[in-house]
């Protein structure tokens, strides 16, 4: 998703002369062509991420439009007074990139995981917050903050989920995609992680269980539309996200419905429970040990729906 979230930088800079890159002393391999292209629109700021963002609202404030890029919690956790305090108060035209959203950095622990940032952001007032399924959304995405004005936090996965976009299909912000219909459960992915719940759909329809999966790939405004339209047409929602559950995807989801009054048949939230992702390995690996993969998604579904039928019978 990296590569396509730069590739839109690069190819709009030229045309957004007020654009600014900020880094955390990474990523140069992908940003070489940005950086040799566009050397006025882009500082490192070193290992120094509460700083970068400090000086990413001065810019910003100042009339650039200023996107900061750093690895899981070092540009969100780490920043989080700076984000408040200095963006999000100000209402600053900053954009904070994490790239290596969830597991994504497996190998190098729980210290480079991005597994609450979700939940936290997202309680931060006047910001958006968005974490695309699919290389297609990331670029969309990317367009869509380069034009609008104000916070925005851009959660990046190493994975993606395969092509999702249909021929003519226009990004709408804030609007959840329905990338798979289906009327007997509907599985809600955020982030790489929609790969696994498409995978799982197919599983399920091989045993006549039919899928609605759907990409919520913006979590700040969340589409309760969509939401309230899989919870009366569907027998259940099951939230999938690579995040501890707690105020992430499911949380936001789960608030949204019950304050518009919608009760799903049945409701399952599935990420990292009260833990850290402490053991180390590939992120698929990871979302295997955790319960978070397409089988795991799988066998989810058919348990709920084994109780529901119960219930109903």
């Amino acid at each position: 998703m990296r590569d396509s979230f730069v590739g839109v930088l690069t190819e709009q800079a030229a045309e957004h002369p007020e654009l600014l890159l900020l880094t955390g002393d990474l990523g140069f391999g992908v940003l070489n062509d940005f950086i040799a292209r566009f050397p006025r629109q882009f500082l490192n700021m070193g290992v120094a991420e509460q700083n970068m963002t400090g000086v990413a609202a001065g810019l910003a404030l100042e009339g650039h439009t200023v996107f900061t890029y750093s690895i899981g919690n070092f540009p969100t956790l780490r920043c989080l007074e700076q984000i408040r305090n200095d963006v999000c108060y100000h209402n600053a035209n900053v954009k904070v990139v994490c790239v290596g959203g969830g597991m994504s950095y497996g190998p190098v622990g729980m210290s480079h995981h991005a597994t609450e940032d979700l939940a936290i952001l997202r309680s931060l007032s006047g910001i958006e917050v968005f974490s695309p399924g699919d290389l297609w959304e990331a670029a969309e995405a990317t367009r869509y903050l380069l034009a609008k004005e104000g916070p925005a936090y851009l959660r990046l996965d190493k994975s993606a989920a395969r092509s999702t976009v249909r021929s003519g299909e226009k990004f709408r912000p804030g609007k959840i995609r329905v990338v798979r219909d289906g009327d007997d459960v509907t599985l809600a992915a955020t982030g790489g992680i929609l790969g696994e719940a498409l995978t799982a759909a197919e599983t399920l329809t091989s045993q006549g269980i039919s899928c609605r999966v759907l990409s919520v790939h913006t979590i700040k405004p969340l589409d309760i539309e969509t939401l309230s339209a899989a919870a009366n047409e569907t027998g259940g929602i099951i939230t999938i996200e690579e995040h501890n559950v707690d105020a992430g995807l499911g949380g936001a989801v789960a608030e949204a419905l019950l304050e518009a009054g919608v009760i799903p048949g049945f409701f399952a939230r599935m990420g990292l429970r009260n833990t850290f992702s402490s053991v180390v390995g590939s992120q698929t690996f990871l979302r295997k040990v955790y319960g978070l993969d397409a089988a795991a998604i799988a066998d989810t579904v058919s348990a709920k729906l084994r109780i529901n039928a119960k219930v109903h019978a």
